[in-house]
């Protein structure tokens, strides 16, 4: 299985903008989602973890103050964005609606 390649500042802008709320933070781009409550946020994180483990590409995720998850998505190996990162947040935006 080939690496991923970096996307370009071009192409990382044109799908950001395909995506949901989703900024980039240099090498990561990052969302927080607020939840109904506790349990909610805890569910989320969950179907989260199940397409991160599809993927083989696992996001940093941070709970805090009951209800509000935060996600932190990058390619580690390759130090920067690349399309399995918006295909990971993309299926992220799907489980939040």
């Amino acid at each position: 299985m080939s690496r991923p390649e970096l996307l370009s500042t071009e192409a990382l802008n044109h799908h950001l903008a395909l995506l949901s709320n989703w900024e980039c933070d240099g090498k990561c781009i990052r969302r927080t989602f607020i939840l109904q409550d506790f349990v909610s946020a805890i569910g989320f994180v969950h179907a989260i973890a199940i397409h991160a483990e599809t993927m083989d590409h696992h996001p940093d995720i941070r709970i805090y103050g009951w209800n509000k998850v935060d996600v932190i998505i990058s390619t580690h190996d390759r130090g920067g964005l690349t399309m399995m990162d918006m295909d990971l947040a993309s299926k992220i935006d799907a489980i939040s609606l």
